[in-house]
């Protein structure tokens, strides 16, 4: 049985997060809102709450799960090495619409999918999120919709597509940014962007120093 809470309203609004941190602690999936749109989560540990997001999502352990974070400091402790071009770029950005992938930390004992000594991590710019990601820690965060189709930009856009396997369904309004995040690679040598989306080229290649053609591999 999925239930749905209301974080839009103060008056419930510290209800729905303790209901969702709840849920996650107890190795259930929950959707909830971030700034760029929906996600589907669970306990980044939680491997049996991973798969069964994965099987949610109707898609494989090819496609692994990034991971959403609550502050800057997270970082350190996931990252094999936390290097300057990443600390740049959380400086500049987190929280925010920009996703990197980076070389895990070796003895981290998750799985979230065929991610080759990788993982892809995030702080999403949402209060909602955020504070629910600080009482969590690291979640496994992937887009609230069926493998294929429209990612959910509310939160009953995400009850049609992904229904009971859900357990917790929080309401935080509409996603204000509504495209997914741009992801940056910094785990293969010089940085490259994977996909553009929240934040542009043009703003990552001021940061790091190099030109954005650079970054799209155009050169």
């Amino acid at each position: 049985m999925s239930q749905t809470v209301d974080a839009t309203d103060p008056q419930s609004r510290e209800h729905a997060i303790d209901t969702a941190v709840d849920a996650v602690k107890a190795g259930r999936l929950v959707v909830m809102p971030t700034d760029t749109l929906y996600g589907i989560g669970c306990d980044a540990f939680d491997n049996e709450a991973v798969n069964a997001l994965l099987r949610a999502k109707g898609r494989g352990p090819d496609m692994p799960v990034p991971v959403l974070v609550g502050s800057w400091t997270t970082i350190e402790g996931l990252v094999r090495e936390y290097t300057y071009n990443m600390r740049r770029l959380v400086e500049a950005f987190w929280p925010g619409g920009l996703s990197m992938v980076v070389n895990q930390a070796p003895s981290l004992p998750w799985n979230l999918g065929d991610t080759r000594g990788t993982v892809m991590l995030r702080m999403p710019m949402h209060p909602v999120a955020i504070e629910l990601l600080q009482r969590t820690g690291p979640m496994a965060v992937s887009s609230a919709n069926i493998s294929g189709q429209a990612p959910a930009t509310n939160v009953q856009m995400a009850k049609d597509q992904l229904g009971s396997d859900v357990n917790t369904y929080i309401d935080g309004g509409e996603a204000t940014v509504g495209v997914a995040s741009t992801i940056v690679d910094l785990a293969s040598g010089r940085p490259r962007i994977l996909r553009e989306g929240a934040i542009s080229a043009e703003k990552i290649s001021q940061v790091l120093g190099i030109s954005s053609a650079e970054l799209r591999g155009q050169v």
